[in-house]
């Protein structure tokens, strides 16, 4: 049995905590994860602790913010005026919200505050700046070169 390289599709259990043991996303009781080695579908440091693994092997790390969702970025706090948002949403400190711009994907805001008629909005991955805990079950591996299955 090989161990999964770069350009394999890998199927996967995973478990992502916090540093304090609080479980922020799983795979367990869901479908796994599936994607391919070195096409930067997941975090980098889920994808470098695939990479190696074989099949029914566990493995568990540490992953540092650069490694996981990134390093919290100032730059990425907006303000938006609040007449910009739709008349249904009145937004409050703490609240998460769907935001999208021109063609850019979908992704999930927080506000942090909220003055008169300003809107602070954090757009970093809400686990940016985070030390997280992974633990990965290398389910399947499906060779790049051949179809075969591993």
């Amino acid at each position: 049995m090989r161990a999964a390289r770069a350009g394999d599709r890998v199927r996967i259990h995973f478990t992502e905590s916090l540093i304090d043991g609080t479980v922020v996303e799983s795979s367990r009781g869901q479908d796994p994860l599936e994607f391919i080695i070195g096409e930067q579908e997941v975090i980098p440091g889920l994808e470098e602790l695939v990479e190696g693994m074989r099949s029914g092997e566990v493995r568990r790390a540490k992953l540092p913010p650069d490694r996981a969702h990134g390093k919290h970025r100032n730059d990425l706090m907006l303000a938006v005026e609040r007449e910009r948002f739709p008349s249904h949403v009145d937004p409050y400190t703490g609240q998460r919200l769907h935001m999208k711009r021109g063609e850019q994907p979908r992704r999930i805001v927080t506000v942090v505050a909220t003055t008169g008629d300003m809107v602070l909005l954090d757009t970093n991955h809400p686990l940016a700046g985070k030390d997280l805990v992974v633990e990965v079950e290398l389910l399947e591996i499906q060779s790049a070169t051949s179809g075969v299955t591993c």
